[in-house]
This record gives structure tokens, C-alpha cells and sequence, in this order.
């Protein structure tokens, strides 16, 4: 559908990228990956005709339609919620007044055997096809759909677009996008904006959207559940990998063991090479042998290992101070927004050592409840910390709080104290300021320096109750996984707000639901705090059948077994078909693999067959096929 020929872009004298080549297939699921500044959002930009590389480019099919959703884009819109959506089906209102054209001009030709008479009936029955899937016919019904999908309730339609702030108008953006159902979806951070359960709804759409999809996201599980395919970017190259992110990790590191394999069997060859010709370089008897190894190495090319970025932020939070056996008491806690009420009534009782998760929809008052706690908050009620309980407040806008005229190390010194003074270059060369990038100053940091340098500032104040919002939120996968090892090693007591289910699962051991005015308690991890809505939301909707069923007339038992054998039969001999093609599958890589260890063993018997790094590449990828089709064998097989 899409074919990225020869890219390459460079910037200030720097390849971003080299000689890039990739296919976009249709219903393609690809996830972007890459370390910050990689050149993963360039690289969207491009296909989305934004910006122009410095050599190659994008070739596309002229029906190939592209949706993009940056990161962040300033909407300036005075429409309500519902009017700006229905933006989105211009293209059908569009096509409408084309295909009234187009009816008219044939209605007034008579050459019906003509080619040109024949294309115009084909661009009609084209436009008719994408006016179907656009389905404008139903747009209202359909943009409330994905509205409230996406965490609008039905109230909000008629709102103005400047009454939410930007991250709601982000989901205005996103749903527009959908409605349009671009043959290609580019998604940058598509769940920065969103909470759990619009990240849940996007991941279910998204999974049956009928185009390709290609997006970039630090979200871990939200790139497991809709990608099938993941291409890195990394030291100029790409990688091209057929799985979903975590299988990818696992396969990066095999390619570089392979890789390192391969290297050192070169390096062990070419000594073997260089000592023979030194040995018989001066013997006239071997001139002919010492002159096909020097042409031998001159031929040779070089096994290069990827080069992976090994700076990665290592620290851990300060031991937490004792304090008393209850960290945090609220009492009666409200708070409004003038008619507005967000909190009513909140009663919270906290022990020390408690890791809690605060998760809802956005609005809902998680972010409030934090601000209240962290006293930054007037309300109504009674906060009351334990004894000696001292507060460390990473906020949402954690970074927007930073003096952006400070340098890097102004901002550390200039709060530092006690023995903390002498520790400030330590301190932020753990988080990867070091040398002339602590002289920077914080206003041209990128945002995921600046949230590094939120945290580090965090770490001068010995605390014991973290008070976490959002801090996940331009960090790097890396990044995240190391700020999730280090609380999971603080002995204190933590509250995180946060939407990303791979951050939170296994770092808390209670959830909180807001759903506004009030909140609800759950025991266990993000997980097992899902596992029990879907349970409930199953059972409210099994209740709700059964009430349904109850006027509908009962079916004999014995079709019912008819049907079910039927269904138990059809599926073993579908089975028995996928388990004899597999056995087919396997004795065919096995013979193949055995000729290839055939050669190996005996590289002289085969001088037609190069044994490289690609011969080794290409043996470990068969060598990882088939342990995947004897896996799957045995699955099917049981």
C-alpha cells in the first residue's frame, strides 16, 4: 500500500536516519519504537507529507488516505463538541456533490463502449465505495459513539470546544481522525490524553479498524494489545520485527547475541587467516595459498554489532523516615469547582507502607485529591498526616514548575541542603546530566529532560510519602521500568495517579476508583482491579439477558446437543488440518536445517556457499521458526 524507498533525513549534519526501506500493508498493526530523539516522530511526519527527507521517499497509491494525530496541536476552535466532530465528514459532503456531477455528465453521453465513459462508471462506483465506509448517513449517531468512547459524556456535546482544556480537545481531534477512517492510521502517543477505560475502548476500536495503523507509544500494554508488528529505530537503521513490543524486546536481544556469535567467530577466522599468512608469508612453496587468504580478507565484510544506548538514569529514593503507624487520615473531605462538585464526603484512612493507585477518567478528581493532600489545595474536611510524616509531590505539571531561566544545575544547587550540596553532580549524573548538558538551561530541555530532572529534584528531601501524578508522562519505556524499580524498592508509603497498566501492575497493592463526586476501594493491582469490573460489567450484562430472554420460547435440549456436536466436530477437523499442516511445516525446516548444519560442519565440501554473518543470521531465524512451530504444534496437539 505504502513503500518507504531509500529515506534518509539529516539534521544539523547528523543522519537522523540512512537508506530507510519498509513496507505499509494493508490492515498493517506496526508499533514504532525507539529511544527519545530516535527520529520516530520525523519519520510519521514524512509519511504524512509534512516534511521532506533529505534523499529518497514515500511512494503511496493514489486512493491511500492518511489520518495523523500529533502529540500536541493548538486547537483554536469556538464550535461545541458535537459541531466540531461532525467536521470530520466534509469528505462525504464532498464526494456527495461530486458523484451529482458526475451523474449528470453521464447522464448526457451516449458512448457507453468507450474507455473513457468506462473509468467514469469506475470513479463513480470508487467514490460510492468510500462514501459507504465513511458512512455519513449515520454520522451523528456514529461521532456520539466515539465521542463518548473516548470519555465525552452526553452533556458535553453541546459544550464549547474552549471550555476543556487541551487534553480533552486532543480526543476531539482523535475522534475526528476515526470518523474520517483514513487507509492509514499515524498515531503519535495516542494515550497521552487519555484514562484507562478510554485507553481500553481505543485498544478494542483499534483492533478492528479496517485500515493499517502505524504509531509510535511508550505504553507497553497498549502496544502488546493492537500491534502485531514493531519497527525500531536505532542508530540510523531500522529493524523490522513480525510480533507486538515485549516479544520484540526479547528477539532484539537474541538478534545481538547472534550477532555477537557471529563477530567473534569472524575475529577467531581472521586470526587463523593472519597467522598462516604471517607464518608462510616468505615460504615460495605457499605464495598461492598466502595470496588467496590475503584476497580472502580483503573480500571479508566485517560482522558489525548494533550499537544500543547503554546511558540509562540508575538511582533509588532515599530511606524513607520513621514516622507514625498511620500515614494520612481524611475526614469529610470536599471539594467544588463553583457549582461544580468533584469530592463529596471522602473518607480515607492510610497506613504507612501502603501503595495505592488512584485511577478513573479524566475529571473525574484524581489530580484534586492529590493537590488536597499535598496541601497545594483549599476544601471542605479534615487532612490529617501521621506523626513525622514529610511529603515528596511529583505533580502533572511537574516540569511546567521548573524555572525555565535556571540551568540544569542551578535547579538542584540553589534548593539543596547539608550534605546534599556536595552531591548535586552525582545526583543529576544519575539521571544523565552530565557534563556541558548540566550548563543547559531548563527552557530548551525536551520534555522527557525535564521530567528527569523533576524526579532527581525529588530525591534532595528524604520523604516518606510519595504523592505521584502522572509521572510516567514523557519518559521512555527504559525510563519508566527503572522509576518502577526504585519504588518498588521504597520503604515508604506511595499514592500514584497514573493510566499506564504496565507502570501500575505489581507496583501497588490497592486502587481507588474516582467516579465523580465519590470513590471506591479495591484490594489487589490494576489488574485484578480491571478483572473485577469486566467481571461485574459481564454480570450486570448476563442479568440484563436473562430479563431479555424470558419472553423468548424455550429451544429442546436435544437441538441444542445437535448444534454443539456439530460445532465440537467442525472444530477438531479444523484442528487435525492445522496439526498436519504444522508436522508438514517442521519436517520441511528440519530437513533444511540439518542441510545447513551439513555445511557448517564442513564449509570446505560446500565452496559455493558463502558462511557469513547473513548465513548465520538466516540459520538462527529458521532455528527460532521452528522451535515456534513445534510450540504451537504442542499447544494444538494437547
Amino acid at each position: 500500500m505504502i513503500s518507504i524507498q531509500n529515506l534518509s533525513i539529516h539534521f544539523t549534519g547528523q543522519d537522523l536516519f540512512t537508506d530507510i526501506n519498509f513496507l505499509i500493508r494493508e490492515k498493517d498493526r506496526i508499533g514504532l519504537v525507539g529511544k527519545n530523539g530516535a527520529g520516530k516522530t520525523t519519520l510519521i511526519r514524512i509519511i504524512a507529507g509534512l516534511e521532506q527527507p533529505s534523499h529518497g521517499g514515500v511512494v503511496m497509491s493514489d486512493d491511500v488516505t492518511i489520518g495523523y494525530l500529533p502529540q500536541e496541536k493548538n486547537i483554536h476552535s469556538t464550535k461545541t463538541v458535537l459541531e466540531e466532530t461532525m467536521t470530520a465528514f466534509e469528505e462525504y459532503h464532498q464526494i456527495e456533490k461530486k458523484l451529482a456531477q458526475l451523474q449528470d455528465e453521464l447522464s448526457q453521453r451516449t458512448d457507453y463502449e468507450s474507455d473513457s465513459y468506462q473509468k467514469l462508471c469506475e470513479r463513480m462506483s470508487a467514490l460510492n465505495e468510500r462514501m459507504t465506509l465513511i458512512g455519513g448517513h449515520s454520522a451523528e449517531g456514529e461521532a456520539e459513539q466515539i465521542l463518548v468512547g473516548l470519555g465525552f459524556d452526553h452533556e458535553d456535546m453541546g459544550r464549547e470546544m474552549n471550555e476543556f482544556s487541551n487534553g480533552w480537545q486532543m480526543r476531539v481531534e482523535l475522534a475526528k481522525i476515526l470518523l474520517r477512517k483514513p487507509k492509514l492510521l499515524l498515531l503519535d502517543e495516542p494515550t497521552n490524553h487519555l484514562d484507562i477505560e478510554s485507553i481500553q475502548w481505543l485498544e478494542g476500536y483499534l483492533k478492528n479498524y479496517y485500515g493499517a495503523i502505524l504509531m509510535v507509544s511508550h505504553d507497553r500494554a497498549f502496544l502488546d494489545h493492537i500491534t502485531i508488528r514493531t519497527i525500531e529505530i536505532s542508530g540510523g537503521k531500522i529493524y523490522d520485527y513480525k510480533c507486538a513490543y515485549s516479544e520484540f524486546v526479547e528477539r532484539r536481544e537474541e538478534r545481538i547475541d547472534m550477532q555477537k556469535a557471529a563477530f567473534d567467530n569472524q575475529q577467531r577466522e581472521i586470526k587463523e587467516i593472519e597467522a598462516f599468512i604471517e607464518r608462510f608469508r616468505y615460504k615460495a612453496t605457499k605464495a598461492k595459498q598466502v595470496q588467496s587468504r590475503v584476497k580472502q580478507l580483503e573480500k571479508m565484510e566485517v560482522v558489525e554489532i548494533d550499537d544500543r544506548d547503554k546511558s540509562v538514569m540508575h538511582f533509588k529514593f532515599p530511606p524513607a523516615p520513621h514516622s507514625g503507624k498511620v500515614t494520612l487520615e481524611l475526614s469529610h473531605v470536599s471539594k467544588s469547582y463553583s457549582e461544580k462538585n468533584v469530592l463529596n464526603d471522602i473518607n480515607l484512612l492510610i497506613p504507612r507502607g501502603e501503595k495505592i493507585a488512584f485511577v478513573g477518567r479524566n475529571g473525574e478528581g484524581k489530580s484534586t485529591l492529590a493537590k488536597i493532600i499535598c496541601g497545594v489545595l483549599d476544601h471542605t474536611g479534615e487532612v490529617k498526616l501521621g506523626h513525622e510524616v514529610k511529603i515528596g509531590y511529583y505533580a502533572q505539571n511537574q516540569q511546567d514548575m521548573l524555572d525555565p531561566e535556571k540551568t540544569v544545575f542551578e535547579t538542584l544547587d540553589d534548593v539543596a541542603t547539608g550534605d546534599m550540596r556536595v552531591k548535586v553532580k552525582s545526583l543529576l549524573g544519575a539521571f544523565l546530566f552530565s557534563g556541558e548538558t548540566i550548563d543547559k538551561k531548563v527552557k530548551v530541555l525536551s520534555g522527557g529532560e525535564k521530567a528527569r530532572l523533576s524526579l532527581a529534584k525529588m530525591l534532595l528531601f528524604p520523604t516518606n510519602l510519595l504523592v505521584l501524578d502522572e509521572p510516567t508522562n514523557h519518559l521512555d519505556m527504559l525510563s519508566k521500568d527503572i522509576l518502577k524499580s526504585a519504588l518498588l524498592q521504597f520503604d515508604g508509603t506511595l499514592i500514584v495517579v497514573s493510566h499506564d497498566r504496565d507502570f501500575l501492575q505489581g507496583l501497588t497493592t490497592k486502587v481507588y476508583e474516582f467516579r465523580k463526586p465519590h470513590i471506591k476501594e479495591y484490594i489487589g493491582d490494576i489488574y485484578d482491579f480491571l478483572e473485577e469490573k469486566r467481571l461485574k460489567e459481564l454480570d450486570d450484562l448476563n442479568k440484563k439477558q436473562k430479563v431479555q430472554q424470558e419472553a423468548k420460547p424455550v429451544v429442546s435440549q436435544n437441538k441444542i446437543d445437535y448444534e454443539a456436536k456439530k460445532v465440537e466436530e467442525r472444530e477438531k477437523r479444523r484442528l487435525e488440518k492445522e496439526i498436519k499442516k504444522l508436522e508438514e511445516q517442521i519436517d520441511a525446516l528440519e530437513k533444511e536445517l540439518a542441510g545447513l548444519d551439513e555445511i557448517m560442519a564442513n564449509p570446505t565440501d560446500h565452496p559455493d556457499v558463502k558462511v557469513d554473518d547473513n548465513f548465520y543470521w538466516n540459520y538462527g531465524k529458521k532455528k527460532e521458526e521452528l522451535q515456534y512451530l513445534i510450540d504451537k504444534w504442542g499447544e494444538l496437539a494437547i
